[in-house]
């Protein structure tokens, strides 16, 4: 684990599915998994989430809502596609309205794969995501200090 100044705080969205991964989301809350273990506080202010978790597939009626939350989140950021819906479109791609996955509108950094999501899969993935986070919060650090002309 990352030696990060402020806990991770994670903001739920879910597009259009069957709520199966969401189910699973909500059991990573429970004392069985406890994915608080981590640090990660949920959130509902994008302003203060550093992690966006989408479950469900992109329809052309959230991916507006989908984009704004993304838009609204402070740098650095991760993004975390729950499910098969979310990364590809799942069972909902070949309905009428249905674009695909998260990546038809925003950049994904992590693919959690099933058809509901195990709440161990998904804990993975949100261990993954925070080593990306770290990875993006040193590089902007660095970035900083080569701004101020610090040497490194």
């Amino acid at each position: 684990m990352s030696n990060t100044a402020k806990s991770p705080w994670l903001i739920h969205y879910d597009g259009s599915s069957c709520n199966g991964c969401d189910i699973e989301v909500l059991a990573c809350l429970t004392p069985l998994y406890d994915i608080e273990r981590f640090g990660i506080i949920n959130t509902g202010n994008p302003k203060h989430a550093d992690v966006f978790l989408v479950t469900g597939s992109v329809n052309e009626k959230n991916a507006p809502v989908i984009r704004q939350i993304y838009e609204e989140m402070l740098e650095p950021k991760v993004v975390i596609a729950v499910g098969i819906c979310a990364t590809s479109g799942g069972v909902f791609r070949r309905c009428y309205n249905v674009m695909g996955g998260t990546d038809k509108v925003i950049p994904v950094d992590v693919y959690v794969p099933g058809c509901a999501a195990r709440p161990e899969a998904i804990i993975d993935g949100v261990v993954k995501g925070l080593e990306i986070l770290e990875r993006k919060r040193e590089a902007v650090r660095m970035s900083r200090k080569k701004v101020r002309g610090v040497p490194q």
